[in-house]
């Protein structure tokens, strides 16, 4: 897939790479304004070419010395004027350069012309160093041809082919071999270069994958933190205004108050970590709610709500926070969705390998949901435990909520139940 950078984008990462300054002021003269410098070897060119082209129209008849002495400074200022193109056609600035020693083959003495030179080292630089030598291959190869064919019809002699052909050999081995050097390295650089940008590009995007990710997991601290506290708010407060004993009122008014200051002190805990300046707060969240506060909470806020261990394991940290946090939200949905309930079962099983959760309430009333941020969030927690986890309607109009962590966690799963209704 084709990238397509702006200039300030490109200029963003050239600040990121550090580049240093290429070295010598005409390097960075040349490097900077690139036609002038095309122009500046072309008029050189031109002028080394056209003071020995004409040696060619010496003894030759007066009819074809005015042609030649027409037809060679024009192929010479043809030629020339290619190469202010040789950057983007190398190739037209090549065969034209060849072209002209073809010309200098019927000249009275060695002649070679410096756009050979400047086209061969072109074609190395902007177009492959394995284009280069082929055509200085093909090119010399055809210009002997042509030499050795004049030689035998008796237009040239000998000494004049031979000296066009090693004249020809010369400066093209010349330019091709400083070609080929410097258009490798330019090539390396150039991949470096593209090789550190894509760094650049894909050290960006891990940064806005983590920042994601971490935007991810606050918003689902934050979800069960202030879906669970203010459920158990909500019911406490409405027990304490149902309720005509101002004992008991107090006693939920009191519990309310409480719940909130605990979720108030982990919600200030889990943002810590975002704060810039030199704050106590701790850097981590706090460790979520134990199963058995979850219940005692929901407990006294008149939910008949039980629980049941069974076996005994030391669960790792990050394991014990998948618990937790799994049955706060199994609790929670309770709680919100099944307000009538008469029963709402909260079983833990530890074996060897696994915990298994389960969350057992009747009291279902309505449609069954499929969407929802809770159940979502379970479901990441599960999957980043290597656990599973179902939520579904069975008979009786009861809700079970099931989830399986395995104290080992395997490759990472993905499951999503349906929301509770």
């Amino acid at each position: 897939m084709t990238r397509t950078l702006s200039r300030s984008t490109s200029v963003r990462e050239d600040e990121g790479l550090r580049l240093p300054r290429p070295p010598g002021v005409l390097r960075r003269f040349w490097a900077r304004h690139p036609v002038f410098a095309d122009v500046l070897i072309a008029l050189v060119c031109l002028l080394l070419s056209l003071v020995p082209a004409g040696a060619i129209t010496r003894d030759l008849p007066m009819p074809l010395a005015v042609g030649v002495a027409i037809l060679v400074p024009a192929a010479v200022v043809t030629t020339c004027a290619t190469l202010l193109w040789r950057r983007r056609r190398p190739l037209v600035s090549f065969v034209s350069a060849f072209t002209l020693e073809a010309v200098f083959l019927f000249a009275l003495q060695p002649i070679g012309a410096p756009v050979l030179l400047v086209s061969c080292y072109s074609l190395a630089v902007y177009r492959s160093s394995r284009a280069a030598w082929t055509g200085f291959g093909i090119a010399l190869g055809s210009l002997a041809a042509l030499g050795g064919l004049l030689m035998l019809t008796g237009v040239i002699t000998l000494q004049i082919a031979a000296n066009a052909v090693i004249m020809s050999l010369v400066l093209g081995l010349i330019g091709t071999l400083i070609g080929v050097n410097v258009g490798g390295r330019k090539r390396y650089l150039d991949a470096v270069i593209d090789r550190s940008r894509q760094l650049l590009v894909e050290r960006d995007q891990q940064a806005q994958l983590a920042a994601a990710s971490e935007r991810a997991r606050i918003a689902r601290e934050m979800h069960d933190i202030v879906s669970h506290s203010l459920t158990v708010i909500v019911a406490l407060s409405e027990g304490a205004a149902a309720t005509p004993d101002r004992e008991q009122a107090r006693s939920a008014a009191s519990s309310a108050a409480e719940t909130a200051r605990s979720a108030l002190t982990e919600m200030r805990a889990m943002l810590g970590v975002l704060r810039a300046d030199d704050s106590p707060l701790p850097l981590a969240p706090l460790e979520p709610t134990p199963p058995q506060e979850t219940v005692a909470a929901a407990q006294r806020a008149g939910f008949p709500v039980s629980l049941s261990v069974a076996g005994a394991a030391s669960l790792s940290p990050a394991l014990a926070h998948s618990v937790g946090r799994i049955v706060q939200e199994g609790v929670t949905n309770a709680m919100r969705h099944a307000r009538a309930a008469t029963s709402i079962e909260v079983r833990l099983v530890h074996a060897a390998d696994a915990v298994t959760i389960e969350i057992v309430n009747d009291g279902v009333v309505g449609s069954v949901g499929s969407s929802g941020f809770g159940l979502r969030g379970l479901a990441e927690r599960a999957a980043h435990s290597g656990g599973t986890i179902t939520s579904r309607p069975v008979d009786g109009g009861r809700w079970v909520l099931r989830a399986e962590l395995p104290t080992t966690p395997p490759a990472v799963t993905d499951s999503e139940p349906e929301e509770r209704p």
